[in-house]
């Protein structure tokens, strides 16, 4: 009989962070049953000479909980090699669910991730009120990659307390007992997990911050007895990190990560939360490391987790610029983008752009030019706003739309606000403590335009910086992520594992400009970001990609705890 399909002299770098070796790939179904020197013909063949073979990558930090309804390729996530995603972060779900709550979730994952709720309410079915009857829609629904999900602290405690659990006081044994009820139901269901947000940057629409930001340690060692009882599941956050915590010895966040780590250490499971670098707190995230170190040195298994580039704000013609507060810019908006580019040939318009009636809001030394001549997220100062304008003796905004001329419209400013230092995110993806993620796929749609992160981890650092080896950098987005939250049968080419698979082309690796699309439901819109250099994607066995176009497969399934 022949095989399915067989990847024939590929280097196959296996996501173990073993040596690359020549072999070939043999699949049987959804399973890879040979790697190494495959003989029997197969019913579909790839040629990878030259190519690189790897797992299909894992994305544990994601916010497409609602997209995958209407996008089952989940974009832009299948644009680099993203076979699995982790939906459910930062505390933010739509399960568990009362039929009466649904518009107040809608409204808060808006208001927290820049998901329009419009679109949440005319995407979703909404048929499940648990969180298992979540995962059993999911089950329903096409997906051309595979999804789980972590149980949301915002939806559990809103649940459990309604509007009580927007409060400062701490839970009572009421509350907590019935929160630990719907997060038992929820992991003894499949959720891999649990999530909560304590950042105060989480609001709800009316301002308030959102259910969870002050539950007391009590509640938060309670929830972790109560995976600790399953024997599985992980602990996420938005940890209150450095918040509100000037204090020689960061006192507040020492003892968030205290708690945290007691929770692991309890309950024998791993906690994982996004860390990064910023110019306004530049030794913040080595702190973070050291007190992480110290607790898993008593036994925690804490695994702080970052982005291989910065987490930064978009600006282009074709959505918001820099001086969008400005009468005359607000003006030019109002028009289709074809005719704001054509605006810009209009001498009397340029000087209405220029005499700007409300200051710009980003700093333009961090504002970085992007070009589909060059997409380049190193953050060079040469490549800023500040020193094209310099150079050439403009302001700023005369810069901007002398570029936006010179491409017709087709200029993207990355403003990043977090990772701010290349030299800083070198030395975080190189520490093994530290995981990829905050990939933030689905989130902040109009805003910024992460999902690349694997894509810029391997051009850049690995192939053109050569930081890091390319099994390392391949184990970081494949079987590590994959260990983190307990998907034991992916992230790995092994025989008997699911087959999710890449075959990549490194030297032709690339990432195309981001672009601004009105593709949501309601013609709402969001940033699209494809990628280069990625041959095939195979997901449970089935191509779902070939050259950045989607084959029409949807064999992704429901990743269970």
């Amino acid at each position: 009989m022949p095989h399915d399909l067989v990847i024939r002299n590929g280097s196959v770098v296996d996501g173990t962070g073993s040596p690359a070796r020549r072999a070939d790939v043999a699949v049987d179904g959804d399973r890879i049953v040979a790697v190494g020197d495959v003989s029997a013909r197969a019913k579909r063949e790839i040629d990878a000479d030259g190519k690189t073979v790897t797992p299909g990558f894992v994305d544990i930090h994601t916010h497409l909980d609602a997209q995958i309804a209407w996008d089952p390729i989940a974009s832009s996530s299948c644009y680099h090699g993203v076979t699995s995603v982790v939906l459910g972060n930062c505390g933010v779900t739509f399960a568990p669910c009362k039929p009466k709550d649904r518009n107040y979730l809608a409204n808060l994952m808006e208001s927290v991730e820049d998901i329009p709720a419009e679109s949440i309410n005319s995407g979703l079915d909404w048929d499940w009120e648990s969180y298992g009857e979540y995962l059993d829609a999911l089950d329903r629904m096409d997906k051309g990659v595979n999804v789980g999900g972590m149980v949301g602290h915002c939806a559990v405690r809103y649940h459990a307390m309604g509007e009580r659990s927007l409060d400062e006081a701490p839970a009572g044994s009421e509350d907590i007992e019935k929160i630990c009820e719907l997060v038992d139901e929820a992991i003894g269901s499949g959720a891999l997990g649990f999530s909560t947000s304590r950042t105060f940057m989480h609001r709800v629409p009316d301002g308030r911050f959102v259910p969870g930001t002050h539950a007391a340690p009590d509640e938060m060692l309670a929830i972790g007895r109560v995976m600790g009882r399953h024997g599985k599941g992980v602990f996420e956050g938005a940890l209150r990190l450095g918040e509100r915590d000037h204090d020689e010895g960061l006192p507040k966040t020492r003892a968030e990560i205290a708690w945290v780590g007691q929770l692991s250490r309890e309950n024998n499971l791993n906690a994982t939360f996004g860390i990064a670098h910023s110019y306004r707190r530049p030794q913040l995230y080595r702190q973070i490391i050291e007190f992480v170190e110290e607790e898993n040195a008593k036994g925690a298994r804490l695994r702080p987790q970052t982005t291989s580039r910065g987490v930064g704000g978009l600006f282009a013609l074709d959505h918001r610029t820099p001086f969008a507060a400005s009468s005359s810019w607000k003006t030019l908006a109002e028009l289709p983008f074809e005719k704001r580019v054509e605006a810009l040939e209009d001498e009397t318009m340029r000087r209405s752009l220029v005499d700007l009636d409300q200051p710009a809001q980003i700093d333009f030394n961090l504002a970085f030019i992007l070009t589909d001549a060059k997409v380049d997220y190193a953050h060079d100062p040469s490549n800023s706003l500040a020193a094209y304008a310099l150079e050439r003796n403009l302001s700023p905004v005369e810069a901007f739309i002398e570029l936006n001329r010179e491409h017709k419209g087709r200029v993207v400013l990355y403003h990043p606000g977090l990772n701010q230092s290349m030299d800083a995110v070198q030395e975080m993806i190189t520490n093994p403590t530290v995981a990829m993620g905050l990939g933030d796929s689905g989130a902040h749609v109009g805003q910024i335009m992460d999902a690349s992160s694997p894509t810029w981890l391997l051009s850049h650092w690995v192939r053109d910086r050569q930081v890091m080896s390319l099994e390392e950098a391949i184990c970081g987005w494949t079987s590590d992520t994959a260990q983190i939250f307990g998907i034991d049968d992916r992230g790995v080419l092994r025989e008997g594992a699911r087959a999710d698979i890449n075959v990549i082309d490194i030297d032709e690796l690339g990432l195309e400009l981001p672009e601004y699309k009105h593709d949501f439901p309601g013609g709402a819109g969001r940033y699209v970001q494809r990628g280069r250099g990625y041959d095939q994607m195979i997901v449970n066995g089935a191509v779902f990609m070939e050259d950045g176009q989607h084959t029409g497969s949807y064999a992704g399934r429901v990743l269970r705890s």
